[in-house]
């Protein structure tokens, strides 16, 4: 694939001005696109008005259907729109994209027969190459979000920076056995041998009604893909500056993760962030409250997590008050 394109060649449509708030501080939006071999991956590079010299940080989005903005069709909050807006009124740009198959890239998408999770890690080495072109930029930031997490980490190597928010402690095929533990000792019996055969590379031909949306045929070779990566092994590969971010409010990623990805990798910095949630939130209310801010996209994201990345990314270690570091 050829990459020799500048990334200013690849904006697309309009660039918009946006005032932003009382500071009457001016940002850029810009549509860019990824060509691939499947098609455009679409995304927006945020930015203040002037870009010279100042660092850009690649967003991943979560898992699911979730869009560059944090949305999906079951949920709005906005949450990684108010980040890239948040880092760019401190002179950070940021790039953020809709992963293939997903919103504007829906067409880039393969079959789900033919998706593997290392078709979402070459994309966003792909977007490193990049925006390694572009002179104005003066280094490179991932910040994986959930499961974006983990693909960042991974192709996080080419990059200056790599930051995680929320993202697993460990391989896909424990999270998934240990919230079928929940479920009766019936469903575990039939569905551990399963799990245990895709981590070791194995399809398995005759799976239970009970459990075929889960295990279905054609998303095996997909699921055998994403069991082989440990976020433990794939941080502890990282020899970048690494902050690892946690919400001790987080319902769906545990403070435990973030701490066992920080002993993986003890050079990197754990930042636990009192009440945030999931999607960056400050919550003090029960599930229920933390639910309902699945689909407020007014409510703001958490200020200490701007200030923590803004610190990291521009290397103002002495101006971060930590919750907890390692």
């Amino acid at each position: 694939m050829k990459k020799s394109i500048s990334l200013l060649a690849l904006f697309l449509f309009s660039t918009f001005l946006w005032a932003a708030n009382k500071e009457d501080t001016v940002f850029v939006e810009t549509k860019i696109t990824l060509q691939t071999k499947t098609g455009e991956i679409f995304g927006t590079l945020t930015s203040p008005e002037k870009i010279e010299n100042i660092p850009v940080a690649l967003i991943i989005a979560g898992s699911g259907p979730t869009d560059r903005d944090g949305n999906n069709p079951m949920m709005k909050n906005n949450s990684l729109k108010m980040l890239a807006h948040a880092l760019s009124k401190n002179g950070i740009a940021t790039l953020r994209y809709d992963k293939r198959g997903i919103a504007e890239s829906k067409l880039a998408g393969k079959s789900e027969v033919d998706l593997r999770f290392d078709d979402y890690i070459n994309d966003v080495k792909d977007w490193i190459s990049l925006l390694k072109q572009d002179g104005r930029f003066s280094g490179i930031v991932v910040i994986g979000h959930s499961e974006g997490s983990l693909i960042g980490m991974i192709a996080a190597t080419n990059a200056d920076r790599f930051i995680s928010i929320a993202g697993a402690g460990q391989s896909a095929d424990k999270l998934i056995k240990g919230q079928l533990s929940a479920q009766p000792k019936e469903i575990q019996d039939i569905s551990f041998p399963v799990i245990d055969s895709l981590k070791m590379g194995k399809t398995v031909g005759n799976v239970n009604p009970m459990l075929y949306s889960l295990f279905r045929p054609s998303i095996q070779p997909y699921m055998i893909s994403w069991f082989k990566y440990d976020p433990q092994e794939e941080i502890s590969a990282l020899h970048i500056p690494t902050m690892i971010i946690q919400g001790t409010n987080d319902i769906q990623v545990t403070v435990e993760d973030g701490q066992d990805l920080s002993k993986a990798n003890p050079d990197a910095q754990l930042v636990l962030i009192e009440n945030m949630n999931h999607i960056f939130k400050i919550v003090e209310g029960d599930k229920q409250a933390n639910l309902d801010t699945y689909n407020n996209p007014d409510l703001p994201i958490a200020n200490q997590l701007i200030e923590l990345i803004v610190g990291f990314v521009l290397d103002r270690s002495d101006d971060l008050t930590y919750t907890h570091k390692k």
